[in-house]
């Protein structure tokens, strides 16, 4: 049998008052404690800061001490900021001052005026720079145009509307000599290389045929006149798509490994005549060895700004395989030249007639017109 044990309600009542009482002293014992830490904190003072060390810049306006926050720079006496079209009054050749037009110092009235010579390592500019309207140049271009001769896929037919795009370039890689911002001279060593080609707009954008070249010329300038040996190797290819859908096309093997002697001189500041010769040691697909080149170019010489300027250029050339025939190109538009450099962008009109300058179809004319745009650098 349980046995219950009976708590009488008085004790109850006095064993809940205890519980109380006993949570109330511990409360007044932890805020005496609080009050009186408190008053310990008051009265001991805190650690006198250590001053930081003065600050102090350096003739460069630059100071990098621990725990510091980088100040900016100071305001220098160095003249105004160079904007297209202009330039410090105070300046000169020395200071790096951009040549152009308005506003720049006296000693860019002569691009061609000697400058001290020294070794330079992957300069900005070109002692000799490709033709503006030579069709086999090496750059960035392209160019859409309508060719009134017949097509060498179809004969039936005309070649109609074509795309022929340039995509590589020319670039030095050793010079000693000037390294002025406009027209340098010396000895200088370049590269320059590109794939040539031809898309087919009315047919799904068929790659129709593309040239491809690489070569080194070796370079020399001085005063107006510039001259340069070169080697270069090309080659031409028949489309994958040209040649699936026309089996039955003779395909060419045009390849040329050619060394060329070319001279170029400014008659004025905006006009160039040049011309070249090639031997080629190694010939296929028709090719044979000689070959001539020959041209103008009409165009501001010095940073054109914003606005630009117009220019006019035109190109010969003439083979040996074509019993000495060629073509001829003219370009005629619109160029924005660089304000520290010969960098140049043109738009225009290109007319070309003569032998196709794709070498795949070196057998056949074209008789093209067109628009275009092209990028040196």
């Amino acid at each position: 049998m349980p046995v219950v044990t009976v708590i009488p309600e008085r004790a109850t009542d006095t064993f809940r008052r205890a519980g109380v009482l006993k949570r109330a002293w511990w409360s007044g014992v932890l805020g005496v404690a609080m009050l009186v830490g408190a008053d310990v904190a008051k009265a001991v003072p805190p650690p006198a800061a250590e001053p930081l060390p003065p600050l102090t810049l350096p003739e460069d306006g630059f100071y990098s001490g621990p725990g510091v926050v980088q100040p900016l720079p100071p305001a220098r006496g160095q003249g105004p900021v160079v904007l297209d079209g202009q330039c410090d009054p105070g300046s000169c050749c020395d200071d790096g001052c951009p040549s152009a037009v308005d506003g720049y110092p006296d000693c860019f009235d002569d691009l061609w005026a000697p400058r001290p010579w020294g070794w330079h390592l992957l300069p900005n500019n070109l002692i000799y720079t490709s033709y503006l309207a030579g069709p086999k140049e090496p750059r960035i271009g392209t160019s859409w145009y309508d060719d009134t001769a017949a097509d060498p896929l179809d004969p039936s037919m005309k070649n109609g509307w074509l795309w022929d795009t340039t995509l590589g370039g020319r670039a030095s890689i050793l010079r000693y000599g000037s390294d002025p911002v406009l027209h340098p001279q010396g000895f200088e060593v370049q590269i320059e290389g590109a794939a040539f080609v031809r898309l087919d707009p009315q047919d799904d954008r068929d790659l129709r045929s593309g040239d491809y070249r690489f070569g080194v010329p070796l370079v020399y300038g001085i005063g107006r006149w510039q001259t340069k040996l070169a080697y270069y190797h090309n080659s031409a290819h028949l489309g994958d798509e040209a040649m699936i859908k026309y089996p039955d096309f003779p395909r060419v093997n045009y390849v040329r490994d050619c060394i060329v002697w070319g001279n170029s001189w400014y008659a004025f500041d905006w006009m160039r005549l040049y011309g070249e010769v090639g031997y080629a040691f190694f010939n296929a697909g028709g090719s044979q060895p000689w070959e001539f080149q020959y041209g103008t170019e009409l165009i501001q010489a010095r940073p054109t700004g914003i606005r630009g300027t117009p220019f006019f250029a035109i190109n010969g050339m003439s083979r040996q395989e074509l019993d000495w025939g060629g073509n001829v190109c003219v370009q005629a538009g619109w160029a924005w030249r660089g304000n520290r450099s010969e960098k140049l962008f043109r738009i225009g009109f290109e007319y070309l007639q003569g032998s196709d300058p794709q070498y795949e179809f070196v057998y056949y004319n074209q008789n093209r017109c067109g628009i275009g745009m092209w990028y040196d650098y």
